[in-house]
């Protein structure tokens, strides 16, 4: 770039040469010169004659004066550029500043005056042949700015003079930079770049060492900006540093940095996402050996580490401490900067700690604040940090293992921190909040007033330093409330109580912090206003499960939403305990209410994407088709967040998550239509009173606080049946025996007494199902053989309600007692919303098609062999109409893709196979197929909204999950919830040597009237069902008959 005083060429021509052209301007070019082009636009004119000053034009007069002291300016400053003789450079100067006096404010050539005084005060400057001050570079820089001004965008000068005042800065900066003008320097380099055509001098230097790559580096100096300019910037500098540019991690880096820092201070997920997005990339950038390797591995896991505290995915924990891990071996012992490398990992080893309990953890956790406390010594600044961390961790330990010296150290290690962070400092709120938390653990232990009032003082001065929408009051809200509760344990103030109760809601409903943080306050409220049942127990579980339904709908994939359902200890009983808090207020309606909402979390929240339409479609076509459209998109994003590849996973769970925003977004349009205001909310008890169209609901609630039922009917109220001899003690010791009956019962003869199971029965009738009947049967009056739904929930999801038998003979000696099943056709259904889904989704029937699947011999090593899977096919194929049957699916090819395709393309099913419940993992529950197993997970992926009936004969597909709070995660229920309006399915295991004759006499029942003109109905089910296990008693084992149940319609 020309412009630095180069002599470019010479140029000679005579006067009568430049007036032959008139008053035309034309162009003289030159050899090139720097990779520039250089030439010359001249115009000649004659002027009149300056003698006789009233005749000549002013105007003229001036730029005559202008022009030549301007050339004589440049004349003086080319001379100087070449010999360096300061009184060239001087003279210039005076030049220059005349020229500048004769343009004023206005005037139109003050930006050319201003810029070459400038430039020739910035050269001498540069060659120190002037006075070099601040001063003076100031003057500089200030003209080259206003210069700048004059020159604005789309001026033909405007790249020159930005590039002119980048200069000035970055010179301006090197002699005593602040923040401001790095700012300017910065923002400058940025708007430069884009201006400059590739290939051109200008463009060379603008985004050489002293241009665009020195704004990068310049960067790194300002404070984290988490502005929304602050950003902006940052990301236009990303921009401009193409994939292979050398300063690209560098430019990453300082986005990161911004995005976290506004993350921290306004909760938002995307700037969190976006900057864990940006860290992996530049990792992935500096490979082994790079200088930055480590500083960018160190920022990415702590990325990581932050979203796990905000969403708590157990993934981001596991990756944090890997890359934090390695960053440190990269800082080995003696390694200068190994004291900044040490606080984050064991800040993570004291999150992984907290999530999994292993005391090594949190060891290794304090051996690495210990060492960087050594690496601190009194009166480093950084100090104040390893003392925090340190004392975080033994506060931790005292937790495990009770040992005073842990907590009192704590104390002492914060009191110690809090000095270093005077008022004023941007993280003083959270010692003084820490401290808060382990002075009221004192407090526990030895119950001195002076702890606890301190505790509170604490927290209210940490939420005193705090914006009002800061993520952090969430937390301060949460020791606030503590504190206040723990006051009021020891002095029994009711104010207290009441002020731990408010904080308690204003933690949880807080905006910016995630979810995982306000339900586990929302949890502390509920579990602490239970005790002295306060009133706003109720709503504290209703914010716990509505937190829980927002948090678990971020997750994209269906085994993610029940790691985040368990993420949360002792919260599995929290729909039953919200329940019986509703019935212990004399509000049944609401108990069933929020028992629907807990348990059928996850299946509402799958089923939400498979919604009929039919009704939206006529109030509103262009919402329905939309809805339809986001719905099948987050339907085929379901489970992409499995993947190994970390990034490809964050990328589609950002996805999702924005697709999950845009489906909100049109529910809510939804709910503005007159008609449609509770779409896809929650039901009311008067939706699920549906349930109950065909025969009573009866809900077990087996809390911690109470036991009792709740039965629903088709319209009217809910009637509430205590039952107070039960014990939750109870319900577990039940089900345990129960296990060991069925595993005792199995290894006996087929005609011994099942004495240890009769007895069992025999409790569930006299203390959990007699007081139901008497209900049923003097209260109701149902009718004999009435059908009767059982929805168990909590502890009492273990006990075949079904089988409840007195097994006693009446008191006349007139026969025996009726047992349950006498008495009504039951049924049961995992909650009240799937039942009213399969009644609606029968309203369209198309003609029966039945496939029997059977297999008996899974590759080796799978299973064992089943004698007697063909012979049962061949039995279900000569009862089922001819009308309806299709080839048996059998031998090799019954595999996993052959028996889906008959599911999908056959609405009648029978399946004989072995059936594995997966405990750990309740969505890999699966059908032993020949090849692969079909798992509870490829079961829900299918949607079959005509199938109608599903036999499974095959171990285990009714038993439920023990670890989420909605209880009902099994091979039956998925069934269901993909289409089957009615199915058969197991509690435990199935003998097939005795299994074929229930299932002969159910088909026996099932189509015993179709021959003279009758349909295959579903709905026969629980019926056949019913006749089929009274008429096997003589052949088959009593654990074998009531190992069946059905679900459904």
């Amino acid at each position: 770039m020309l412009g630095n005083g180069e002599v470019v060429a010479k140029f000679e021509t005579s006067w009568d040469e430049l007036l032959d052209r008139g008053d035309e301007p034309f162009d003289i070019s030159f050899l090139p010169v720097s990779d520039d082009h250089p030439s010359l636009t001249l115009k000649a004119a004659v002027l009149p004659s300056c003698d006789n000053q009233d005749s000549a034009p002013l105007d003229s007069i001036v730029e005559c004066d202008i022009a030549r002291e301007t050339d004589a300016g440049h004349e003086r400053f080319a001379t100087y550029v070449t010999s360096k003789t300061v009184s060239h450079l001087n003279d210039a100067i005076q030049h220059f500043q005349l020229v500048l006096d004769q343009c004023p404010v206005g005037h139109p050539d003050r930006a050319g005056a201003l810029t070459n005084l400038a430039w020739a005060r910035l050269k001498g400057y540069i060659e120190k042949d002037l006075q070099n001050d601040l001063q003076d570079i100031d003057s500089i820089t200030s003209s080259f700015r206003e210069a700048l001004a004059l020159q604005p965008q789309g001026h033909p000068d405007h790249s020159l003079a930005t590039y002119n005042l980048i200069k000035a800065l970055m010179w301006r900066n090197s002699e005593a930079s602040t923040t401001a003008y790095i700012y300017e320097f910065v923002q400058l380099s940025c708007k430069l770049l884009p201006l400059c055509p590739e290939g051109t001098y200008l463009r060379s230097i603008a985004a050489g060492a002293d241009g665009f790559d020195r704004a990068i580096c310049e960067c790194r100096k300002l404070p984290i900006d988490a502005s929304d300019e602050g950003i902006h910037l940052r990301r236009v500098m990303l921009e401009l540093c193409p994939l292979g540019h050398q300063l690209r991690p560098l430019a990453l880096g300082n986005l990161v940095a911004a995005l976290g820092s506004r993350f921290e201070q306004c909760g938002s997920i995307d700037d969190l996402d976006e900057s864990i997005q940006c860290g992996r990339e530049a990792v992935s950038l500096c490979s082994e050996g790079h200088s930055y390797r480590a500083s960018y591995l160190m920022i990415l896991g702590y990325s990581l580490q932050s979203r796990f505290d905000h969403r708590r995915n157990p993934h981001d924990l596991d990756e944090g401490i890997s890359l934090l891990e390695e960053a440190l071996r990269l800082f080995p012992v003696g390694h200068e900067s190994r004291c900044h490398s040490l606080g984050h990992p064991g800040l993570a080893l004291y999150n992984r700690f907290c999530q999994y309990g292993d005391v090594n953890d949190i060891i290794e956790a304090i051996s690495h604040h210990r060492e960087a406390l050594t690496l601190y010594p009194p009166g480093n600044p950084g100090r104040e940090s390893p003392l925090n961390n340190l004392a975080i961790a033994l506060n931790a330990r005292y937790d495990e293992s009770g040992v005073s010296e842990d907590l009192n150290e704590a104390i002492d290690l914060f009191r110690n921190s809090l000095q270093l962070r005077p008022h004023g400092h941007p993280r003083r709120h959270t010692v003084l909040r820490n401290l808060s938390f382990v002075l009221c653990s004192r407090f526990v232990q030895t119950q001195k007033d002076e702890d606890v009032e301190e505790a509170i003082r604490l927290c209210q001065e940490s939420l005193e330093d705090l914006p009002s929408l800061h993520p952090d009051r969430c937390f301060g809200y949460g020791r606030l409330a503590q504190a206040y509760w723990l006051r009021h344990t020891a002095q029994r103030k009711s104010a207290d109580l009441s002020l731990a109760v408010e904080n308690y809601r204003l933690a949880s409903r807080h905006p910016t912090q995630g979810f995982p943080c306000r339900i586990r306050l929302a949890l502390a409220w509920a579990r602490q206003s239970e005790p002295y049942q306060h009133e706003s127990a109720l709503e504290a579980y209703q914010t716990c499960l509505d937190l829980f339904d927002n948090h678990v709908m971020t997750r994209s994939s269906i085994i993610s939403r029940r790691e985040a359902a368990t993420a949360f200890r002792n919260a599995q009983s929290l729909p039953v305990d919200a329940a019986s808090c509703a019935v212990r207020r004399d509000d049944p309606r609401r108990a069933v209410e929020l028992l629907e909402q807990g348990r059928g979390q996850q299946w509402s929240l799958a089923s939400r994407l498979r919604t009929p339409l039919e009704d939206l479609m006529s109030a509103s076509p262009e919402l329905a088709n939309k809805l339809s459209e986001i719905s099948k998109r987050l339907s085929d994003a379901q489970g992409s967040t499995g993947n190994a590849d970390r990034a490809a996973a964050d990328r589609a769970a950002t996805q999702y998550r924005r697709l999950q925003e845009q489906w909100g977004a049109v529910v809510a349009d939804i709910r503005s239509i007159k008609g449609f205001s509770r779409f896809l909310l929650p039901p009311s008890y008067e939706e699920l009173q549906a349930a109950a169209r065909y025969g009573p609901v009866i809900i077990l609630i087996g809390s911690q606080y109470s036991r009792s039922a709740i039965i629903v009917m088709a319209s009217g109220e809910p009637h509430y049946v205590p039952l107070p001899s039960v014990t939750l003690t109870d319900l577990k010791n039940l089900k345990d025996r129960f296990a060991r009956a069925i595993r005792h019962a199995s290894s006996m003869g087929p005609k011994v007494p099942r004495n240890d199971l009769i007895v069992l029965l025999r409790a569930v009738w006299d203390e959990i199902m007699l007081p139901i009947v008497n209900v049923l049967q003097y209260d109701l009056k149902l009718k004999y053989l009435s059908r009767i739904w059982l929805c168990p929930t909590g502890a009492f999801t273990s006990i075949p309600l079904h089988a409840a038998h007195p097994f006693r003979t009446k008191e006349d000696r007139s026969g025996k007692e009726a047992c349950l099943e006498d008495l009504y056709i039951c049924s049961y259904t995992p909650t009240l919303s799937a039942l009213v889904r399969s009644r609606q989704m029968m309203k369209k029937r198309v003609p029966p098609s039945f496939v029997a699947i059977g297999q008996g011999q899974p590759s080796t090593g799978k299973s064992k062999e089943l004698l007697a899977i063909d012979s049962e096919l061949e039995l279900v194929q000569k009862l089922v109409p001819e009308t309806a049957n299709r080839p048996n699916i059998s031998g090799d090819a019954a595999t996993r893709a052959g028996a889906l395709r008959a599911l999908q393309e056959n609405n009648w099913v029978h399946l004989a196979c072995h059936g594995k419940q997966d405990h750990i993992q309740p969505y890999n529950s699966h059908f032993v197929m020949r090849d692969e197993p079909i798992t509870l997970l490829d079961i829900m992926e299918k949607d079959i909204p005509h199938a109608e009936f599903a036999f499974l004969s095959a171990c285990h597909t009714a038993t439920g999950d023990e670890k989420t709070p909605d209880e009902v995660i099994h091979l039956a229920a998925g069934l269901q919830f993909s289409g089957f309006k009615s199915v058969v399915g197991t509690l435990w295991e199935v003998d097939d040597a005795v299994a074929k004759h229930v299932v002969k006499a159910f088909y026996e029942n099932m189509f015993e009237d179709l021959e003279d003109g009758g349909v295959m109905d579903c709905t026969k089910a629980a019926w056949a069902l019913n006749r089929a296990t009274h008429a096997v008693k003589t052949e088959v084992p009593l654990e074998q008959r009531m190992v069946f149940i059905h679900v459904g319609v």
